[in-house]
């Protein structure tokens, strides 16, 4: 995937700082790995969907809660929200409603985590979509999409 975003340094010198930053986040490493499963789950990108495994596995997060993030779920109500409102910022293009956000804060989660989380949200659209549209080849072990229901 770096080689395939190499051919433009302007994006991934981009790409390179948002990882830089979002690893000093509020989220954590093993919340955002999770994000970055649901949505690439959602946008059935199998490379990054193998890619976030890996790493949330590294994270400390078992195979059973990165297979439940796939589809947006957790058994901690606080995190299957935020997973929740991620996967509705992916499905509605951004186009989500206030009380949308509001049922995010009923859940304990404040502004800084909230655009944290688009700003999450946006970063692996762009690495999804470099994957799918580039055709990067696979370079970890594959995970089965999920459809959720």
């Amino acid at each position: 995937m770096f080689q395939a975003v190499a051919n433009s340094p302007a994006a991934l010198k981009s790409m390179w700082g948002s990882f830089g930053a979002f690893a000093g986040g509020t989220l954590g490493a093993a919340l955002s790995e999770q994000i970055a499963v649901a949505v690439a789950n959602r946008n059935a990108c199998e490379y990054c969907l193998a890619a976030h495994t890996t790493l949330g596995k590294k994270a400390g997060v078992s195979r059973e809660d990165l297979a439940a993030a796939q589809v947006g779920e957790s058994g901690d109500a606080r995190t299957a929200a935020l997973l929740g409102f991620a996967l509705k910022l992916v499905d509605a293009r951004g186009q989500v409603s206030a009380e949308d956000v509001a049922a995010v804060r009923e859940q304990g989660w404040n502004d800084e985590q909230i655009v944290e989380t688009i700003a999450q949200v946006a970063l692996n659209l762009f690495t999804n979509y470099v994957n799918i549209a580039l055709g990067v080849p696979l370079d970890f072990p594959a995970v089965t999409l999920r459809r959720a229901g």
